[in-house]
């Protein structure tokens, strides 16, 4: 599975059917996007042994696969997946103490994310509730690293249970194992492994992680650095998440997409004089540019750089079938009767015209199912 959100995994074989499943479910009807032609073949794993047993399978005959979670994070060609999709639905979540104050909360992997964020802030659990209102599964959620609002699952990730795919054997692995990255991990574009469960350390004192992002310590009007309890500052990222159509609801096309579509660039430190005159040349010397220490260099906003790029708010793409968000430029929306071609084609579009003004590369954030920018 892969995040934020939802996602994917992809290896390639033959397409023979497993017992049970069912040819040509439209893909478009689960994912965010709400786009994505049929699957050849498609079951439904609601139980931990159902999902490993329908991988095995798979496998075993050679099947190309694709496991699916929320479907928040994936982008899928017009022309569907000519090979077997297991839908993640497993469910089951547990709270451990484990003394001085901390409890393992272990989470099968297609619980909600959402929901299991909702739950830990009922129980007055600290840590996860900065990464409120994200769409997609459990089990995606450290393929990506997710990350909102300064926390990222890296920091109270402890482990996860994953299906070995070349083995056929469920292994235990610890965090510090998966390479977790801005946006990444080791399970991130790899058919290696499937996630089953997922462990986390959370506090039991109510209160939030310290508040870093700059934008909620406003809306919460804290200084940086300050905890709240979890509830408050659950409901403020929610709110900021409304603001920009980043929660779900059916009745809003800015919510039809895979979140943010871009990460963050991170320019390398010998390049970045470059890019801050090529910045300035185009925007004027009077404009901050967001900019944020990050392994490799540094990390710049790519929502402003789109923006500075002449991209803005709701900016078209074919036909008007697809646009940047109203609320925020970082998402690309399904108007309602796009195709993938046309979402692909504007998310061309804006990754060229940001490399054309400022030299800077914008890499997708979602998994591309056999289509490509």
């Amino acid at each position: 599975m892969n995040p934020s959100k939802s996602g994917a995994e992809d290896v390639r074989g033959s397409t023979t059917h497993a017992a049970g499943a069912r040819a040509g479910v439209p893909l478009a009807d689960h994912t965010t996007l709400r786009l994505g032609g049929p699957a050849a073949s498609w079951v439904v794993a609601t139980r931990p042994d159902e999902l490993t047993d329908a991988v095995r399978a798979a496998d075993a005959d050679g099947e190309r696969l694709l496991v699916l979670g929320g479907g928040s994070n994936v982008v899928v060609a017009d022309e569907g997946f000519d090979g077997h999709v297991v839908r993640v639905a497993t469910k089951g979540r547990q709270y451990d103490s484990v003394g001085d104050g901390l409890v393992q909360l272990t989470a099968e992997a297609g619980e909600d994310w959402d929901d299991l964020v909702a739950d830990t802030v009922r129980q007055g659990l600290g840590g996860l509730e900065c990464l409120s209102g994200i769409p997609g599964l459990t089990g995606a959620t450290p393929v990506q690293n997710v990350g909102a609002y300064g926390v990222e699952v890296s920091e109270l990730l402890v482990s996860v249970d994953l299906l070995d795919r070349r083995t056929g054997q469920v292994r235990t692995v610890p965090a510090t194992e998966l390479g977790l990255t801005y946006r990444g991990s080791v399970l991130k574009h790899s058919d290696a492994a499937v996630v089953l469960r997922v462990r986390f350390l959370l506090r039991d004192d109510d209160r939030s992680a310290p508040i870093r992002y700059g934008e909620l310590a406003r809306a919460l009007d804290v200084e940086p650095g300050t905890q709240v309890d979890v509830a408050s500052a659950r409901e403020a990222v929610l709110a900021l998440r409304r603001g920009k159509g980043m929660v779900l609801d059916p009745d809003d096309h800015d919510t039809w997409s895979a979140g943010s579509f871009f990460t963050n660039p991170i320019v390398a430190e010998d390049e970045l004089p470059g890019v801050l005159e090529r910045i300035t040349a185009r925007v004027g010397a009077d404009q901050r540019v967001p900019q944020y220490p990050a392994d490799g260099g540094v990390k710049l906003s790519a929502a402003w750089l789109i923006e500075r790029a002449g991209f803005g708010k709701g900016h078209q793409g074919p036909g008007g079938r697809v646009s940047l968000s109203t609320k925020h430029t970082l998402a690309l929306t399904n108007r309602g009767a796009a195709t993938t071609h046309d979402l692909l084609s504007l998310a061309r579009e804006v990754r060229d015209g940001v490399r054309l003004a400022f030299g800077v590369s914008l890499a997708p954030e979602p998994v591309l199912v056999d289509c490509s920018l």
